[in-house]
C-alpha cells in the first residue's frame, strides 16, 4: 500500500501544481490593457523557451550516447516543430487563425508534458526497485517538475482569458495540459525498457513544438507595438524558469 501512495503521488504531483499555476486566472481581471497583455504573452514565452532549453533539450543531450550526441536532440527538435506546423494545417481552424489561434500554445505545453511524465515514470520505476538513491531521486524530480509546472500552467490559461475565454475556460485548459503527465508515467511505468531509448527523441520533439508556437504566437504579439516591454518580459519570463530550472 505504502508503494501504491508513494507512486501515485510521484505522479499526480506535477498535475496538481500544473491546475496550481493555471489557477492563477482567477486573480487577473477580465479585462486588461494592452501593454498587460503583451507583457503576459512576452512572460509565457520566456518561460516556454526556457522549459524546451532546461527542461527538454538538456535533459535530452544528457540521455543521448555515443560520440553523436547531438544527433537526437538536433533532429527531434526539427522534427517537432516540422511536425506542428503540418499538424495546425491539417487541424485548421481548430489551431491556427481565428478565435482558436491560442490552441497552439494549449497544443504546445500539453505535447511538452508528455515527456516529462515519462521521465517521472522511469524514476518511480527506479525507485520501486528499493534503491534509497533511487527513492529520494524520484521525489526530488517530481518536486522539482511540479514547481516548474506552476508558471506553465499560468502561461497557458492567462493568455487564454486575455484572448476572449472565460475563466472557467482557461482554468480547464490550463489544468488539462498537465493531464497528460501521469498519462506518460504510466506508459513509461509500464514499458520502462523500451521507453527509455525513446526519450531524448521525444523530449527534444516536445521542444521543437513550443519553440515553434512561441515564435509564431507569443513574440510577435508580446513585442508590437511596445517592443521595449514585450522583450524585458521575454527575458524576464526565461530568467524565472531558468531559474527554477537550476535551482531545482
Amino acid at each position: 500500500m505504502n508503494r501504491i501512495i508513494f507512486t501515485l503521488g510521484i505522479w499526480l504531483f506535477p498535475a496538481a501544481c500544473t491546475a496550481l499555476g493555471a489557477a492563477g486566472v482567477f486573480l487577473l481581471r477580465r479585462q486588461t490593457r494592452p501593454a498587460t497583455r503583451r507583457i503576459l504573452c512576452g512572460m509565457a514565452a520566456g518561460i516556454m523557451l526556457a522549459a524546451s532549453v532546461w527542461s527538454l533539450l538538456l535533459p535530452a543531450i544528457a540521455r543521448s550516447e555515443g560520440r553523436a550526441a547531438w544527433v537526437p536532440p538536433a533532429l527531434g527538435l526539427i522534427l517537432g516543430a516540422v511536425g506542428l506546423l503540418r499538424l495546425e494545417d491539417a487541424a485548421g481552424q481548430l489551431l491556427a487563425g481565428g478565435p482558436g489561434h491560442c490552441g497552439r500554445m494549449v497544443l504546445a505545453v500539453t505535447l511538452h508534458n508528455l515527456p516529462e511524465g515519462m521521465v517521472v515514470g522511469l524514476a518511480a520505476a527506479l525507485a520501486l526497485h528499493g534503491d534509497a538513491d533511487a527513492v529520494s531521486g524520484a521525489l526530488a524530480l517530481s518536486l522539482g517538475i511540479g514547481l516548474q509546472n506552476i508558471p506553465e500552467g499560468a502561461a497557458v490559461s492567462l493568455p487564454l482569458t486575455q484572448s476572449g475565454r472565460t475563466r472557467g475556460q482557461s482554468f480547464a485548459a490550463g489544468a488539462a495540459s498537465g493531464l497528460v503527465e501521469p498519462l506518460g508515467a504510466v506508459l513509461a511505468f509500464v514499458l520502462a525498457e523500451w521507453v527509455g531509448a525513446a526519450l531524448p527523441w521525444l523530449m527534444s520533439a516536445a521542444a521543437g513544438c513550443m519553440v515553434c508556437v512561441t515564435a509564431q504566437e507569443m513574440i510577435p504579439e508580446a513585442v508590437e507595438p511596445d517592443e521595449v516591454a514585450g522583450v524585458i518580459s521575454i527575458v524576464l519570463g526565461f530568467a524565472l524558469m531558468m531559474a527554477l530550472d537550476v535551482a531545482l
